[in-house]
Order: structure tokens, then sequence, then C-alpha cells
């Protein structure tokens, strides 16, 4: 019947429209996708029935398929706006059921939680505190607590060193203590220093004194003889051990200054070395030297003073070298006894004028004395130094304070080896220094010794861990944060995570000594203050970071996206988005930009894919097929009319 079939044109057209329609009618809706109507002709057939001559019985709609086609991606002015290029859907959660989206309008909820324009949360795989991604889908929810403060724990510069640089340099006289006071074996813990007085006497005629205890050790008497006017000093102590009959099997030990070094630590001189370097001894370097003979010497440097001292159990036997005697230490003889303490040597520098007298002839007898040209440093001086840098650290409370680091060339000589400065650090223009003498802080100063081709030499040079600072308020009095662990009490690197005190370690290893001028590459470290958050950011793998005022970013998570094997197979469900069905197959969840998922933008939206062009065309199509299948009712009535007027 004409009827029928006409009512079928009609029925399509009619739903052809009603697509159409709802194309127009999205054009601007966030992550839309378009439809198309797709039709197929009907027949009549019964069973072993049909043939040629069939007429068919109209038409219908088959299908109403949605087109996945990317997007036009436009930029907005917010961060949690996204837009996905590429594959994928972003994992929305309703109430616990799960929908997918292309809609990346996103904002946040009084709870943090990352949510749509509808209140969907968006899903996705939360990160540690490390910023480590997890594998477990969730709901992203943002933390807008304060992020705490954290303690500086490494300073971590790039810098080079001047090499064209002069020695800076002022008259003075220079006294070298040596001889039978210091350098040389001793038995027993004593070093051979006796009670003694010191006078300074300046160039108008002033002078003072100072008393130092017997056994007292080298370092311990620089810092004092530092404290009168025109005076510095300074202590080093060398040993070395070169030749070593060791059995670990026997139960053999050596103690160097009270720490026991036993078993596979005495192996060999090299495995010594490596221990020394690792243990608790403070101030004192282990250094391997190569003498080119059949045997090793190691060399073991004390750069504050004090003394060494060496204690052997068992059946080896060990040859300490002083600087100008030497003594085999074996458990097995009486004489000598398997114990020996080397001391340190005092370097004195005088302002040009003044001179320093010991009371006793003892001391009088073991110095020698010439005219010095001294770099001796002073914070205050900028004549004094060669170089200086600054970077603010945090202690434990996130408080600010400035650090800075002062480099001075050294003048090469017997005792100093080319290439050689050192380096002086302050912290809010204070002394860091470990005590020698009770609880005063002393100068913290390291030596930096360069390779002949510019870069440091990480064996010869001072591990710089700063062991002695005390946080202090704007009035100089302790501000409450944690305080330090001297090396005497334990204070070592690395340093322990999470951290225990204000110490804190400066990495030279990137520093050079080139022939151009003093530069700062770089200059990093790890501490901060308390920050408020102030903004999110997406990146193109999806990883959400959350800026905070004292300019840290912290990984919050990573957005989730799903992908389907048949993507036509989704249902609508309203709100632009689609739910999973039997057609689509199982999502695979994943990052954005592994595998087959596409990339996000964000501050970017996805705009609709209708191109409105084409549906007033599909309109103007409609339409006419429409108008054209009323017209073939009005015909076959018209015809039917006919009959009944015969």
């Amino acid at each position: 019947m004409p009827f029928n079939v006409a009512l079928s044109g009609l029925r399509a057209s009619s739903q052809d429209l009603e697509v159409t329609g709802n194309n127009i009618a999205n054009t601007s809706t966030v992550g839309f996708k378009k439809s198309r109507t797709e039709f197929g002709d009907l027949y009549s057939n019964a069973f072993l029935g049909g043939g040629a001559g069939s007429v068919g019985d109209g038409v219908q709609v088959q299908n109403v398929r949605q087109i996945f086609n990317q997007g036009n991606v436009s930029f907005t002015d917010r961060g949690l706006d996204l837009a996905i290029s590429g594959n994928g859907f972003y994992v929305l959660s309703d109430g616990g059921e799960t929908k997918y989206s292309r809609a990346g309008q996103f904002g946040v909820d009084k709870d943090g939680y990352v949510i749509n324009n509808t209140g969907m949360r968006l899903q996705g795989f939360d990160a540690d505190d490390d910023g480590n991604v997890g594998g477990v889908l969730t709901d992203i929810q943002v933390d807008s607590s304060n992020l705490p403060p954290v303690r500086t724990t490494l300073i971590d510069p790039s810098l080079n060193l001047d090499s064209s640089e002069t020695v800076l340099e002022e008259r003075g006289t220079r006294l070298l203590a040596q001889g039978g006071l210091s350098g040389e074996i001793a038995a027993g813990i004593v070093n051979g220093f006796p009670s003694e007085t010191w006078t300074v006497t300046l160039a108008d005629g002033t002078s003072n004194s100072i008393t130092t205890a017997a056994n007292t050790s080298a370092g311990a008497i620089a810092a004092s003889l530092s404290t009168l006017p025109g005076t510095d000093a300074s202590a080093s102590t060398l040993a070395t051990i070169d030749i070593a009959t060791f059995n670990p099997a026997t139960g053999d030990s050596l103690l160097i200054n009270g720490v026991t070094f036993s078993g596979s630590d005495l192996t060999s001189l090299s495995d010594l070395a490596i221990a020394v370097n690792g243990s608790a001894l403070g101030g004192v370097t282990a250094v391997l030297q190569d003498s080119g003979l059949a045997t090793e010497r190691l060399e073991l440097v004390h750069n504050q003073g004090g003394d060494l001292s060496f204690t052997l159990q068992g059946t080896g036997t060990v040859n300490v070298d002083g600087v100008t005697t030497n003594v085999l230490l074996d458990p097995a003889n009486a004489v000598p006894v398997p114990s020996a303490t080397v001391g340190g040597i005092l370097d004195i520098i005088v302002e040009e004028g003044a001179t320093l007298a010991p009371a006793t002839n003892t001391l009088v007898a073991s110095f020698s004395s010439s005219s010095f040209r001294n770099n001796q440093f002073d914070p205050t001086d900028a004549g004094t130094y060669n170089h200086a840098t600054s970077t603010t650290i945090y202690d434990s409370l996130g408080n600010a304070h400035v650090g800075t680091m002062y480099f001075v060339k050294q003048g090469s000589g017997s005792t100093v080896q080319p290439n050689t400065w050192q380096m002086h650090m302050l912290i809010d223009g204070e002394d860091i220094g470990d005590p020698v003498v009770g609880t005063t802080p002393t100068r913290a100063s390291y030596t930096l010794i360069f390779n002949e081709d510019g870069t440091m030499n990480q064996n010869l040079s001072d591990q710089v861990l700063i062991s002695n600072w005390t946080p202090l308020d704007p009035s100089g009095n302790p501000n409450g944060a944690s305080g330090p662990i001297n090396v005497s009490n334990g204070g070592a690197l690395p340093i322990p995570n999470p951290p225990t005190s204000s110490n804190f370690e400066i990495d030279l290893s990137d520093t050079t000594q080139f022939g151009s001028s003093f530069s700062v590459s770089d200059m990093q470290q790890n501490g901060f203050t308390t920050g408020r958050l102030v903004g999110l950011d997406v990146d193109e793998a999806g990883i959400m970071f959350a800026r905070y005022t004292n300019g840290e970013s912290r990984i919050l998570s990573q957005v989730a996206l799903a992908n389907f094997n048949n993507e036509e197979g989704l249902s609508p469900a309203g709100e632009t988005a689609w739910v999973q069905t039997f057609a689509s197959g199982d999502p695979v969840v994943g990052a954005p930009g592994t595998g087959t998922l596409g990339s996000l933008s964000s501050s970017s939206v996805e705009e609709s894919n209708v191109d409105l062009s084409d549906e007033l065309v599909n309109l103007i199509i409609a339409q006419r097929n429409y108008q054209a299948n009323a017209k073939t009712i009005e015909t076959a009535d018209q015809v039917t009319q006919t009959i009944l007027n015969i």
C-alpha cells in the first residue's frame, strides 16, 4: 500500500530531522560527538516467497551512529580545562557508577575532589609523598592544606673558580712548631705539648697572653691562639701507614682515635682507606698513595690538628710514620708498645711588626720563624677572599637563613699543593665550625684541591659537612629549630633521612677551576619554607601538579584515560557522557600518551565535532524527504478518491 510506504518514509525522515536537530542543538557542547541516521529499505517476504517483481514496503532507520572524530581544541584560561588529543575518554565516577566522557571542563568541590560541571568525580592514579605515581584507580582529590617546611640537607652548587686569580697577601711573620713537640711518635695517648703561656706583642707595644694546658692537641692550641689580637693559627696532623700485616681471620683489629677497624676493613690498605673515609672519624681523611715502590702508603690527615692515636690488637704488625719518626706496632713485642700517638703541627701567623713567644724554653727551641705574606681570611674584608656567593637555606621550622661561601686561593709551597683553594662557610654572618674547646664555634673551613685539567680532586679535597649550625632568630638567640650534631657526637655523612639535626652537606664535586671568571651556573638546595596552594597544572601525560606560594610544586596524581575496542558501541547516558555496553567491550585504562591513548592539553577544551554547515545541508535534505513522502500520501489519497468516484 502506498500509504504504508509513505508513512515509513515520514517516520524515517522525522527521525533524521531529530538527529540533525540534536547535532545542531549541541554545536557548542564541549566534548559532544555528532550522530548520523543510517537507513535501510523494507521488503515483505514470505517463506519460500518473494521474487523479482517484489515491491518494497518502505524504509526504516537501521542505526543512529555516533561519530567519534576529533573535535577542534580551543584554548581557555583555566588550568583544569582539559582536552584529549587522540583516542580515549575521561573516567568519571557518578555516585559509584562509572561513566566516560570527552568533556574536560573540571573544577574542585568543597572536599577537594576534581569534578566536572555535573558533579561527577574525575578518576586517576594517586602519587605518594615522593611523587611516584601508583596504579590504583581512584577519585582525584586535591589537598588544600599548607605544604609543611623542609629543612635544608644538601646544597649542590655548580661553580667555576678563576685559576688566574692571584693569592691575596698581607705581610706578616709565620712560625712553625716542629721537632720534638709534634709530628713524632709518642707512646701512649699524649702528644708532647706542655702547659704553656703564649704572649703576643703588637707593633704598638700592647701585649696579650693566653695559657694552654699540657697534652692539648695542636688543633685546640691553634683555636686558643687565634683569639689573640693579630694572631691566626691553624694545625694539621699527618701520619702514614706504609707496612701493614693484618690477619682478619685471627681477629686483628686497629683502633684509630678509638674507632675500631677489623675484618674486611683490614684486607688491604685500600680497604682500610675506604673504611676510614666512611667512618665516624671526625676531620680525618685517608688517601692511598702509590709510592712507586713495592709497597703502598696510606696517608691519614687530620685537617683540624687533632691527635692521631693508633692501637693494634691481634697478631699483625703496623708501621706508623709521623713527620720525622716511625715505629713498628707489634703486639708480640713489649717494646715498642702497640699504641702510639702522632701529634699535630702548629702553623701560626702574626701580623707585621708583632711577635709571639711562649714562656718556656722548650717551645722557644721548637719554633722556626720566617717572613710571610699572609692571606688571613676576614669575611668583613673583601680584600681577603677571591670569590663569594650566597644562597638561602631553611631550618626545620621553615625559617630562611643566608649561607655564604667564601673562596680563598692558596699559595703553593712545601706544605700546600698547587691548585689549592680554601672555602669558608658562614650562616647569617656567624661561624659554624665544630668547637675545639668548649662550645665556641670555630671557622668552618675546607680545603679544595683541583687537578691539572681543572676538575676537582675529590680524593684529596675535604668533604663538606656543616655540623655546628644553631639556627638563630633576628636577635641572635636560638629560634627553636633543630640544632646540630657535632662530628664528635656522631654527626657524619650521609645525612639521614628523615634528618634529625640541622646538619647539611655541600656537594662541591661539580666545582671547576678554569681560566675564566668566577661564575655560578647553578645553585640548588633542597629546603623550603611553608607554602599555600595557589594553583593546579596538568601536563600532556596527565600529571597533575600543585603549585605553592613558596615556589614548590608537588605531583598529586595522574589523570586516567580509558579506550574501547568499539567506542561506537558505547551507550549515551546524557550530560555528555557514555556508559559501557556489551557491544563496546571492556575499557582499557591507562595513562595519557601510552598505548593507543591520546595526550592531554591543559587550559584547553575539545569542541563539538559538529560541522554546522553540513548539518544545515542535512536539514534541507531531511525536510525535502519529509515533504516528498507527504506528497506521496497526498497523491495516493487523490487516486483513492478517483476510484471511489467511479
